[in-house]
């Protein structure tokens, strides 16, 4: 005669056995998913409001020019001023890491005035600058007014002034530049990256070589490189500028801007892992508690399962999968709550809602955990009851 053989559980019938458990004590069981879902929806709440808030800040760090680098021409080893080659900006270019470059040219011995009549020695101290047409996009700048060059305006006698230059020369319809009047067809705004460009009159790169004698030579040239790449494009600049003396060349530092931005994500981060870590084991307490409860709670029930053939392996089976059913719900309670206020109150700040994968991933990934590991001691609890003692008890 074979032994009898207690029938396997399958993984619907868990699921039942679990889904039984919630159900007979729905108050219970609701308030329980709550505390896990208020521990979840504090940790992605906290992540993507943080993470919101780290991207909004990136966004204004990046304004400022977080990745910008720019090359000038410096001395000779006799102290004179040393000027790039005609195939620099060329060359930068080709630089992989880099995404935008663009060139300026100072005009020498050329002065703007605001008419014809104005005195030789009232320079005013503006400078006539030739400027490639991808200017604006490189350095950030904006139009206050008006238009920037382009590929008919940039061969003629048109500007287009910096915002300090047109307020030194006032609301004109022209300048006076090397005895001929040069069409203002726009005016720039601040430029916080260039300051350099406030105090400009910019002319097409063809006009000031056509009318005003320009040599072609580059002053400076501002490039835009991927933000990680920065200090490996800032380390080959000077040799790409100028091959054959690199010592000449002037290359900017990485701005304290991008300095500020990696402190700010260092810490962010330690603030994540540790809120986040709060928040997991505040979770994790609380189903543990519940579990608990539940297993005191329901000893007749256990003992009359064991009485009709229940293992001891189907007894803990029986409340692991309930602590992870129950876990689980409260998890995604969790997690769409999170979602939810990271949501409404990035849209108050008017920052872009930012929630990380990761995030939610690790939240229902945790809760789980957390509800085998603190569902297992009350599941081990459990079993180990015999029936006598289970139903004596109750």
């Amino acid at each position: 005669m074979n032994p009898l053989r207690p029938a396997r559980l399958r993984p619907s019938d868990l699921l039942r056995l679990g889904g039984y458990g919630l159900r007979s004590r729905p108050l219970r069981a609701v308030l329980s998913a709550l505390g896990i879902a208020i521990g979840i929806a504090a940790m992605v709440s906290v992540v993507g409001i943080s993470t919101s808030g780290q991207a909004d800040l990136d966004e204004q760090l990046d304004a400022l020019g977080t990745n910008m680098l720019t090359v000038a021409p410096g001395r000779t080893m006799f102290g004179d001023d040393a000027t790039l080659p005609d195939d620099a900006l060329s060359m930068i270019k080709r630089i992989g890491p880099v995404t935008s470059a663009t060139a300026v040219g100072t005009v020498g011995d050329t002065s703007v005035y605001r008419t014809d009549q104005i005195p030789k020695g009232e320079t005013g101290g503006l400078a006539v600058v030739a400027a490639q047409l991808d200017l604006l996009g490189t350095v950030n700048a904006r139009l206050a007014g008006g238009t920037w060059l382009n590929a008919a305006t940039a061969r003629y006698p048109a500007v287009v002034l910096g915002a300090a230059a047109a307020r030194r020369l006032g609301d004109v319809p022209a300048v006076w530049i090397g005895g001929r009047h040069y069409s203002v067809v726009g005016v720039l705004d601040t430029v916080a990256l260039a300051p350099e460009l406030d105090t400009a009159v910019l002319i097409g790169w063809d006009a000031a070589e056509s009318y005003l004698d320009f040599d072609g030579h580059a002053t400076r040239v501002y490039t835009r490189s991927i933000e990680s790449q920065v200090e490996a494009v800032r380390g080959v600049l000077a040799a790409t500028a100028n091959p054959q003396n690199p010592d000449q060349v002037d290359v900017s530092n990485p701005s304290d801007a991008l300095t500020a931005q990696r402190a700010a994500s260092q810490t962010f981060n330690s603030l994540l892992l540790g809120l986040g870590a709060v928040a997991l084991l505040v979770g994790g307490i609380g189903v543990a508690n519940t579990m608990v409860i539940s297993v005191l709670e329901r000893r007749a029930e256990i003992g009359l399962r064991r009485s009709l053939g229940a293992t001891r392996g189907q007894v803990r089976t029986q409340f692991v999968a309930e602590s992870l059913l129950l876990s689980l719900l409260g998890g995604i309670g969790g997690v769409l709550g999170g979602l939810t206020v990271t949501v409404v109150y990035a849209g108050t700040q008017q920052w872009p809602p930012v929630v990380p994968l990761w995030a939610v991933a690790g939240g229902l990934g945790a809760t789980l955990l957390i509800g085998a590991t603190a569902g297992l001691y009350p599941a081990i609890r459990a079993a180990r009851l015999a029936p006598t003692e289970a139903l004596g008890a109750a």
